[in-house]
């Protein structure tokens, strides 16, 4: 009998003992408001001192989610309705839709078979004064040296949505410090959990302040200490709008626990992400992704390319990994799936010609790793893979394929 995974590609790590009992304090103080304070620093503010001791920034800011971050750092910079944002055309709906939210235009920027945004349409299409929402989609970085020399010449400042890259680095910088600002998602699946969650890190005073008067500090931007001080919200104050998108002191009790366990973290996913690697490789038909040596990746999710192959075929292939346990996505789809989209299906932005962009996602593969899995699970993965890989059998009798 050919062998089954019997893991959760969904489980997580529990939370730590000390997020915990930090969180069951908060909870019997009742003061989940990060300004419903007693006397003490609440647990967000320490949340940010910490987090931006972490990534070495000068501030930080706590909010409600990734996409919550990504909105907040744009509207911060200027952006508005009708202002065009370039932005990876290779990533998530929370991308284009937190330019979307603000009644701005994403403008796709190609993507290169590394899975990375591709510098020289970047180049065709910036203009000076444009930001640049770069997402660093599923953890895998561009030459970020290369990519802020290009955008400073044109005069483009980057914001980074380092959802997939907490941990992670390019020739020894933190993802999120090499632009404007860097924003993080501490949604379940991610590196740090708190069920849903945002960061935000910058150097730049006078962006912190309009974010943290945007995220709904009312006139109590006085009490957030990685941020700067109350000279910055002169003039500011009265005419940035609230738009109400605060972290709470449960969510950063459950948080600050996780900071001193990121490296290890990382750590553990790359063991994992190699594991998987070295059991795909010289599979006929079946493409990993390499990894530039200046580039210290999270391995949290893995991703290969099945070039070539039919959709059909691929629809067969996806049906029989998970009738095997193994549950893989496919960028190819032209329908949103789960939390699966393309720019084909974001139809709130203008609809853009991406060959280069469409022939990388139409056999392009994607699964979690969650450090739940054992390295002997990850081995176990590989050879499911790689036997349905070689395989031009059937999809399971009865079984309900991934796009129906």
């Amino acid at each position: 009998m050919p062998e089954v995974f019997a893991g959760s590609f969904t489980q997580q790590e529990p939370i730590p003992e000390a997020g915990i009992e930090a969180a069951v304090a908060v909870m019997r103080h009742g003061r989940l408001h990060r300004y419903n304070t007693a006397g003490e620093t609440a647990e967000t503010a320490l949340l940010e001192q910490e987090f931006a001791r972490y990534t070495g920034a000068r501030y930080c800011l706590a909010v409600a989610s990734g996409g919550a971050a990504m909105r907040l750092a744009l509207q911060a910079a200027g952006v508005g309705p009708g202002v065009q944002v370039l932005t990876n055309a290779f990533t998530l709906a929370p991308v284009p839709g937190a330019i979307a939210a603000l009644g701005a235009e994403p403008v796709f920027v190609e993507t290169t078979p590394a899975l990375t945004i591709d510098l020289d349409d970047l180049a065709a299409k910036a203009r000076p004064g444009m930001v640049l929402l770069l997402s660093h989609m599923r953890g895998h970085l561009a030459d970020m040296d290369a990519l802020m020399r290009l955008c400073d010449a044109a005069g483009v400042r980057v914001i980074e949505d380092c959802a997939h890259t907490m941990g992670a680095a390019w020739n020894g910088t933190p993802s999120g410090r090499h632009g404007l600002a860097g924003c993080y998602s501490t949604q379940t699946y991610k590196h740090m959990n708190s069920g849903e969650g945002g960061l935000i890190v910058s150097d730049d005073a006078d962006l912190m302040a309009r974010m943290v008067l945007l995220s709904g500090s009312y006139m109590l931007y006085d009490r957030h200490s990685a941020a700067p001080g109350p000279g910055a919200y002169e003039g500011l104050r009265e005419t940035v709008p609230n738009v109400s998108s605060r972290m709470d002191n449960l969510r950063a009790a459950v948080l600050r626990p996780q900071i001193p366990l990121l490296a290890d973290r990382v750590a553990r996913w790359r063991a994992r992400y190699e594991v998987i690697e070295a059991g795909l490789q010289n599979i006929p038909g079946l493409l990993t992704i390499a990894r530039p040596a200046a580039e210290t990746y999270v391995g949290s999710s893995f991703q290969f390319v099945l070039p070539g192959r039919d959709p059909a075929w691929i629809e067969a292939f996806l049906a029989r990994t998970a009738a095997r346990g193994v549950e893989l996505k496919w960028f190819g789809r032209r329908a949103p799936m789960g939390f699966t989209s393309s720019h084909h299906s974001w139809r709130y932005a203008p609809q853009q010609a991406l060959p280069q962009t469409d022939a990388v996602l139409s056999g392009l593969i994607d699964m979690r790793l969650p450090l739940t899995f054992s390295l002997d699970d990850c081995a176990q993965i590989a050879r499911i893979i790689a036997a349905e890989a070689t395989s031009n059998a059937p999809p399971p009798a009865g079984h309900l394929r991934q796009g129906d």
